[in-house]
């Protein structure tokens, strides 16, 4: 269940960056989605941390996956640009973050 919250944390957060790109270009009422997008999302992320998960875990897959998300979906949704090397970098980021996982077993 907390990898569900988590889940949710991650589509929020990068709802509200999302709509902050939208609400910088002039359209104002995106604000809220903006506040209600990262309300939602830092809340959640407490949620998983009072579930169990630990903190290197669950703000490392939250970062890692919404950088992730977010240059994708900035790139489909404002052609904003992608490159070979940015891309590397979030592979890189979501290594680190495997390496971490992988580091909290026992």
């Amino acid at each position: 269940m907390a990898w569900i919250v988590l889940f949710v944390a991650i589509v929020t957060g990068v709802s509200g960056t999302l709509s902050l790109k939208l609400a910088s270009l002039g359209h104002k009422r995106w604000y809220i989605a903006v506040v209600a997008g990262y309300t939602t999302a830092l809340t959640l992320l407490s949620v998983t941390l009072r579930m169990g998960l630990p903190l290197n875990i669950v703000y490392g897959i939250w970062t890692a996956t919404g950088v992730a998300l977010t240059a994708t979906l900035g790139r489909l949704i404002f052609k904003e640009p992608l490159s070979r090397t940015m891309v590397l970098g979030i592979g890189m980021i979501i290594t680190g973050v495997l390496l971490l996982e992988l580091g909290n077993m026992r």
